[in-house]
Order: C-alpha cells, then structure tokens, then sequence
C-alpha cells in the first residue's frame, strides 16, 4: 500500500479529508469494495493523530494488488507502518 499525506500548515484546521485508489489490477468489483471498507475502517482507527496535525490534511491511501490476499490485520500493520511514515516526515 502507498500512502500521500498533504498537509496546509498556513490554512485553517479542517477536518483531514481521506481518499481511497483501489485499481481493477487488486481484483473484481467485490474484492475492490472489501480492501476498501477495511482500509476505511482501519483508517478510522488513526483519525485522532491525524486530527492533531496543524492546519489542512489531505490523506490518499493507493491499495496495491496484494491487498487483495492480505488479511485485515497484515492490511492494518501496513497501514500503521506507512502511517508513521509519512506522519515522521
């Protein structure tokens, strides 16, 4: 999975918009819309330290095809890795 955070320190505090990208390449219909309900649900987990951010945030989180054979916890492990990631910088 890759994760883009954009953040506005100048703009006012707003709530942190997510966006999703599950390509055909992760599977069907229904295997798209299942990574995707898991990475809103797992996302939902990190709002609070995302909230904390200084100004406007944007996050876009792009699920690569081994998303689609990932367990729910391998998905939120990867997304807490690349969370920290990005929050680091």
């Amino acid at each position: 999975m890759v994760v883009h955070l954009w953040v506005d320190p100048g703009a006012a505090t707003l709530p942190v918009q997510v966006g999703f990208t599950v390509s055909k390449a992760v599977g069907n219909a229904v295997t798209r819309n299942r990574v995707k309900r898991r990475l809103r649900h797992l996302t939902r987990e990190h709002l609070p330290a995302l909230e904390e951010l200084s100004g406007r945030a944007a996050l876009v989180v792009r699920a690569l095809p081994a998303s689609a054979e990932a367990s729910y916890s391998e998905l939120g492990a990867d997304l807490a890795r690349s969370l920290g990631r990005v929050m680091a910088t």
